[in-house]
């Protein structure tokens, strides 16, 4: 049998946290009313009368509302939102300038229709998609003089669907990167 999971959290990581399990929340969240509360209302709930931590108070609240059918995967308030993240074996500014050259992000990135709103050399990225709704927030970590890692973060996506497509899209992407800068 597997373990019960919610907002990406295991019933024992909850319950070695919060004293409590997932189970044992929802009843409790249930017999409070949450079914008909705000996720705001929820989580002060929570801290509250339960006093859980504010970071348990969101993860249980998430978790709740997904697994009650209020919130489905990666969706948050403003729409969905998905990352992806690879670690690399080459320094942090060649990966930065993977992105930011436009001809070395052809070799990897295929006509990514994105527009660059605000960048710092070898640290971050923040970009305007070609939807015009959603945006993209890229960050380069230094591991060391010839490793890095790149996270993206892609919000504000309309829906699940979306969000899938969008998760696998940069998870290739990255992939595609991996091999280009490493290959």
């Amino acid at each position: 049998m597997s373990e019960l999971k919610f907002a990406g959290l295991g019933d024992h990581a909850v319950r070695e946290a919060t004293g409590r399990g997932w189970e044992e929340w929802f009843q409790q969240l249930d017999s409070a009313g949450a079914k008909e509360m705000e996720h705001a209302a929820i989580a002060l709930h929570l801290s509250k009368s339960q006093r859980v931590p504010d970071w348990w108070c969101q993860m249980l609240t998430v978790g709740y509302e997904q697994a009650r059918g209020l919130r489905q995967k990666h969706q948050r308030p403003d729409g969905f939102s998905v990352s992806a993240s690879r670690t690399l074996a080459v320094p942090v500014h060649q990966v930065y300038e993977a992105f930011a050259d436009a001809t070395a992000r052809e070799r990897w990135l295929p006509d990514p229709g994105f527009t660059v709103h605000k960048a710092t050399p070898a640290r971050s990225m923040r970009l305007a998609w070609i939807d015009g709704a959603s945006s993209v927030e890229v960050n380069f970590y230094e591991k060391g003089a010839a490793k890095s890692q790149v996270t993206v973060q892609h919000s504000k996506l309309p829906d699940a669907e979306s969000a899938v497509r969008m998760k696998a899209y940069w998870g290739t992407a990255l992939d595609t990167l991996r091999a280009v800068l490493m290959g």
